[in-house]
């Protein structure tokens, strides 16, 4: 990995994830249980094709057992466990086969819902692969016959883990070990991804049949305040990926899906727009304008909309001149449009609120598209 410009996405350097990490020391403790020499390196084979080679900061010789520990590097992806200590102790045991659990700092999963069994460390189905096939190449070529016990440890992972998702998927105590390649691409939108269908999952198993995805933690926070009566599993944080969030509650069978955001992404939202980053699509004002003439706005401030900067300050506007029509018309369109995205299959409703949390509009509960009032446009 090269050190890079990092304002050129193209030139980002890629990073390891815990799992190849954790696969790494496993490999150079065993090793160096194996030959009692200390490791430096350890080289795997990574689940995209590659292999990758890994500095061992420490190799630790007790009674028994070996430590190995390396420094996670997340390259130029802002990776909360950038920097973490992974470490692997490994002893041979009387009991056959590969035990392999989470030591300190590695999270224990609480929640049906996730790929993890309960009561499991929340190791990873990759990584764990990845960790007991390589043992077994071990052993396999120097001839072990007795078993072996395999414990990953994250000494910072209980503090990383309050930067994650971890608390509401139900991983408790740490970290969790990750990834499916190997390696983190910078600002790869894949982590994020898996950490809403996971979280769609956990709250489908924990019986909730009302989700309410947000758009960050500001939205979430008001949505809390709005279904209050809901559990902690069914807020969901969609970021920009509304689409793909829908489509996942549809596949899960969730039956009514809520809503909860702000002028800017759903403004997208509301003209069919299901990646609301702020690079996929410009908002379109003509929309906007169209649907303030209907709120009931003078030609005067439709042409204010028309030529306004942002979605904010169209929202800003409809709500001091008094045309709380608009955003019950916008929330309705976001309906519509989730709907027609899903081709429908669930309860939609959606809320729209201000930076300072004040509930602009809503439209509740729309199961169906009224094509007469959706083709306005």
């Amino acid at each position: 990995m090269v050190s890079s410009d990092k304002k050129d996405p193209k030139k980002m350097r890629n990073g390891f994830t815990t799992g190849a990490c954790a696969t790494a020391v496993t490999k150079a403790a065993l090793m160096a249980l194996l030959t009692n020499e200390v490791q430096k390196k350890a080289t795997i084979h990574l689940p995209i094709g590659q292999d990758a080679t890994f500095t061992i900061e420490s190799c630790t010789f007790e009674e028994g057992k070996v430590t190995c520990e390396t420094i996670k590097d997340a390259g130029d992806d802002p990776d909360a466990t950038h920097q973490a200590r992974i470490l692997s102790t490994v002893r041979f045991v009387e009991t056959p086969g590969i035990h392999l659990d989470g030591g300190i700092g590695v999270g224990r999963v609480t929640k049906p819902g996730l790929p993890v069994e309960v009561g499991q460390a929340a190791i990873n189905p990759v990584p764990r692969k990845m960790i007991l096939s390589t043992v077994q190449q071990i052993i396999d070529e120097y001839g072990v016959k007795c078993g072996v016990e395999v414990i990953i440890s994250v000494p910072d992972g209980e503090e990383i883990a309050k930067k994650t998702l971890n608390g509401r998927l139900g991983i408790i105590g740490g970290i969790s070990i990750l990834g499916t390649r190997g390696i983190v691409v910078p600002f790869s939108s894949s982590a994020y991804m898996a950490s809403i269908v996971q979280a769609i999952s956990v709250a489908k198993a924990a019986g909730c049949d009302h989700l309410v995805i947000t758009t960050g933690g500001r939205s979430e926070k008001f949505a809390m305040a709005q279904y209050p009566h809901l559990p902690e599993e069914a807020f969901i944080e969609m970021g920009d990926f509304v689409g793909f969030t829908l489509k996942h509650c549809k596949k899960q069978s969730i039956p009514q899906v809520s809503l909860v955001g702000m002028m800017g992404k759903f403004s997208k939202v509301a003209q069919g727009v299901m990646m609301v980053h702020s690079k996929s699509a410009p908002i379109n004002f003509e929309f906007l304008a169209k649907l303030a003439q209907i709120s009931g706005a003078s030609d005067e401030i439709v042409e204010q909309v028309l030529t306004a900067n942002t979605a904010s300050q169209v929202g800003d506007l409809m709500l001091e001149k008094g045309y709380t029509r608009f955003f019950d018309l916008l929330c309705k369109s976001c309906c519509y449009e989730s709907l027609n995205h899903i081709k429908e299959g669930m309860t939609i409703s959606t809320s729209i609120y201000s930076m300072k949390g004040e509930l602009l509009g809503r439209a509740e509960n729309i199961a169906t598209i009224d094509q007469d009032d959706w083709n306005w446009r």
